[in-house]
């Protein structure tokens, strides 16, 4: 199992820099607050998995956080735009000798343990895992070798994402598996579907 890896992209905890969409109607500080329980709900969820795991922050290293708890190891992001990040973040682990790896976002409070053990599961027989996104992009994408086409001429932060990585992937012949679709909170009525499970009981 430790030749399973799983990959947390998070975001530095800094009001203004996320969750920004969301921002634009409940202000920087309600979205940051709505940030840090989204982080602290991944966490609960990638906690119980047997697999190494690291965080990968977005701005800087953070010393002192929640992912002090546990073995994760962290690291920065590296690269311009998202799919640079991805893709060194992937080459990275595969030239570490990892067989399966896993990347998620911090957004997705769909998002559950089983979903992420399936995605591990399903990588045993095919290249690439792909959580679809109900916004046209995707919420988790694993892969058991390094297709680095895969983050190419891609029109992130849009609504054909997932199209355009499926794409790719029928053109490099790479077997695909897609999990169920879930919803990330990038604005308000995101937000309104799922706050019900961060309220007190």
């Amino acid at each position: 199992m430790l030749q399973n890896k799983l990959i947390i992209f998070v975001k530095n905890e800094e009001a203004g820099k996320v969750k920004t969409r969301l921002a634009k109607s409940v202000g920087n500080e309600k979205a940051l607050e709505i940030y840090r329980k989204l982080l602290g709900y991944t966490f609960d969820q990638v906690q119980p998995l047997k697999v190494k795991k690291e965080v990968c922050y977005s701005r800087f290293i953070e010393e002192d956080d929640l992912w002090n708890e546990g073995s994760y190891s962290k690291q920065l992001q590296e690269g311009d735009g998202l799919g640079e990040r991805m893709s060194k973040a992937f080459r990275r682990s595969f030239e570490k000798g990892m067989k399966r790896v896993v990347i998620i976002g911090s957004d997705c409070a769909e998002l559950t343990t089983d979903i992420l053990r399936e995605a591990f599961s399903r990588l045993k027989d095919h290249d690439i895992v792909i959580g679809p996104a109900g916004d046209g992009g995707y919420y988790l994408l694993g892969m058991s070798k390094f297709i680095p086409e895969l983050f190419t001429d891609i029109s992130w932060s849009t609504g054909a994402v997932l199209k355009q990585t499926l794409k790719k992937a029928d053109e490099e012949k790479a077997t695909h598996y897609k999990l169920q679709e879930l919803r990330d909170v990038d604005i308000e009525a995101d937000w309104e579907l799922v706050k019900h499970k961060f309220e007190p009981e």
